[in-house]
């Protein structure tokens, strides 16, 4: 399941050639969206479950941008979570998102992290993506530190796990210099072995320089289908969670919409306002393996947007 998702994340980077993008107009759009109606629930979606969407379909959403970016904004969503590898992509994207009148407030990059000199080269790719995404309004990086192996069961030993946190922690810091803020993210792979690397990524690193992109429902896989896991989670690390994940189950299959199910969200809606958090929302619902095939992605947008405005109503503004 990991494999997947990371091959349907890195076609994305294939997918942005030969798009323009015009980014004085995508600079004065993030001004004018800085002061929309304060109001309004802030929702953003990530590019993964469109991918999945349209490929249940046999469509292929990197094969125009263009459209699949109405879409998003058909859909209700007020901003866009992309996976960028370079800045020109940033570039081509911030001129889409502009025509489609979507926001760019967060922007996942992968690293690589463990190995002190692979880790230099991502933290020096990431510093110059995150320089062009913040001229077009990003406020929050995310990245999800590679494994050794997608989908495999070898796992990064101690002296890795403290070159990795090195890393995260002088990436956030530079990020912090920029005027950014880095949010860790994490799938099951780092829950296993006593969730030895989630905890090490908390744990290792100053709060300052490095924040919790809270991923509820990975967490709540990776601790083997555990809600008591990942209310422990927030009562650990709640305060440092910037950006909030959100996908839900039904019996431990992701639903077609996010909506009531596994995992109780008015609850943790609760729990992270308790602690003062207001995070950055991105919805996440994807369909797997045994998840119901009725909508389309907009239809499922559409109505897990519903689902979020009434959760979450307390966050807008």
């Amino acid at each position: 399941m990991l494999s997947s998702r990371a091959h349907n994340r890195r076609a994305f980077l294939q997918s942005a050639a030969a798009l323009g993008g015009s980014f004085l107009l995508a600079s004065r759009w993030a001004a004018r969206a800085a002061a929309q109606s304060p109001g309004k629930l802030h929702l953003a979606c990530n590019q993964y479950p469109w991918g999945v969407f349209y490929a249940r379909e046999k469509r292929d959403f990197g094969a125009s941008l263009d459209a699949g970016l109405a879409e998003v904004a058909q859909s209700g969503m007020d901003g866009f979570e992309p996976l960028a590898g370079s800045p020109e992509q940033v570039d081509q994207l911030a001129g889409l998102l502009t025509k489609h009148k979507l926001e760019m407030r967060s922007l996942y990059v992968n690293s690589t992290l463990h190995k002190a000199d692979e880790a230099e080269k991502s933290i020096a790719a990431i510093l110059a993506i995150a320089q062009r995404a913040k001229r077009a309004g990003t406020r929050i990086i995310v990245t999800n530190p590679n494994p050794i192996q997608w989908g495999g069961a070898k796992y990064k030993d101690d002296s890795q796990l403290k070159v990795q946190a090195a890393a995260l922690d002088k990436l956030g810091a530079l990020l912090k210099a920029m005027g950014l803020t880095l949010a860790y993210h994490n799938h099951d792979m780092e829950l296993r072995e006593a969730a030895r690397e989630f905890h090490h990524m908390m744990l290792g690193t100053d709060p300052k320089n490095v924040t919790l992109c809270l991923d509820a429902h990975w967490i709540y896989r990776g601790a083997g289908n555990s809600a008591v896991a990942l209310f422990d989670v927030v009562k650990l690390y709640g305060p440092r969670v910037t950006e909030l994940h959100l996908r839900q189950s039904a019996n431990n299959v992701w639903t077609e919409t996010f909506g009531d199910g596994d995992i109780d969200y008015p609850a943790l809606a609760k729990r992270l306002l308790e602690l003062g958090v207001k995070p950055h929302l991105v919805l996440e619902q994807a369909p797997e393996g045994g998840t119901p095939k009725t909508m389309s992605a907009v239809e499922s947008h559409r109505k897990s947007r519903r689902y979020a405005d009434r959760v979450f109503a307390a966050f807008a503004g």
